[in-house]
């Protein structure tokens, strides 16, 4: 794994960089939050492709525990990637919703997080 310092107008941004999978549990979500809080980052950039697809299985509950953890630490996240794939219609809504707000963006481009996590 590494780590992509992304800096626009005095806003830190780090963004994930892997060929394999960061978050594979509800417990590696929690590490990279802590880290990345801990290294000064205050928002974060994720792709899909980094994240086990049970996270997009709603019933399961890891999506909202991981979530719930970069909103307790104030951590902003993007996660990008093509979602368009997972048919279940919570996973739209829950996408819907998240993208109405600030603290968690579900975007199909780099550049479309950047500019999400650098608004006010």
């Amino acid at each position: 794994m590494k780590i992509v310092t992304h800096t626009i107008n005095d806003t830190k941004i780090a963004e994930v960089i892997s060929s394999d999978n960061v978050i594979n549990s509800i417990e590696d979500g929690s590490d990279l939050v802590g880290s990345l809080y801990y290294q000064d980052f205050d928002k974060i950039i994720i792709h899909e492709t980094n994240i086990t697809p049970d996270f997009f299985d709603l019933k399961n509950g890891m999506a909202g525990e991981i979530l719930q953890k970069f909103s307790n630490y104030r951590v902003r996240l993007a996660i990008v990637g093509d979602f368009s794939k997972y048919e279940s219609k919570s996973v739209h809504a829950f996408i819907s919703e998240s993208n109405k707000g600030k603290q968690i963006n579900f975007v199909t481009s780099q550049s479309e997080a950047i500019k999400a996590l650098s608004a006010k």
